[in-house]
């Protein structure tokens, strides 16, 4: 009877958990934009935070205010440190989203040959001869439970191409391998 009851709990905690946590995150997120602004209604700051951002994508986008954003764009990327901050961030982003998403290609390597232990991962350079690292491609392996990852130089002979949505890779790798869509 405890044993069951334990059980019960457990199940709950493991529905309840995830949910919560959303729920708590995106409260803060609120709170904190409304405290930013200070505007006495939880989730309008949130909301003219999310209308900004996309109004300035739809800014960025029209043939009109396109140049003004591009050349903004060129002053970032001739300051020292500000370009290495900008340029990063920017490659990070759109390796994610956009017309230039970079993790679209996922991979399975065989980390030693003959081992048969396998890394599954996505292809982000298919040539490094700029590196004057011929026939050697550069996958990018991230963690699991983290938003880090190692990008590893692996023979071409040793890339295997999935037949897989990326989204669905990514999401096998980032939970640990315990999502199962």
């Amino acid at each position: 009877m405890l044993k069951k009851l334990s059980n019960y709990f457990f199940q709950g905690l493991i529905f309840l958990a995830p949910i919560g946590i959303t729920v708590y995150v995106f409260y803060k997120a609120f709170v904190g934009i409304d405290g930013l602004l200070r505007l006495p209604y939880p989730g309008i700051g949130f909301l003219i935070t999310l209308m900004g951002v996309t109004l300035l994508g739809f800014l960025t986008s029209n043939f009109l205010t396109r140049s003004v954003f591009e050349l903004l764009e060129r002053i970032m990327t001739k300051l020292p440190l500000i370009r290495l901050l900008h340029t990063s961030l920017k490659d990070v982003l759109t390796a994610f989203v956009g017309d230039r998403r970079r993790f679209d290609r996922p991979v399975i390597v065989e980390i030693i040959p003959g081992s048969g232990v396998k890394a599954l991962g996505f292809m982000t350079r298919e040539s490094l001869d700029a590196f004057h690292l011929q026939d050697q491609s550069a996958v990018y392996f991230p963690q699991s439970f983290n938003f880090a990852g190692n990008v590893l130089v692996y023979p071409r002979k040793q890339i295997t191409p999935l037949d897989v949505e990326s989204s669905k890779v990514m999401a096998f790798i980032v939970s640990g391998g315990i999502t199962e869509s």
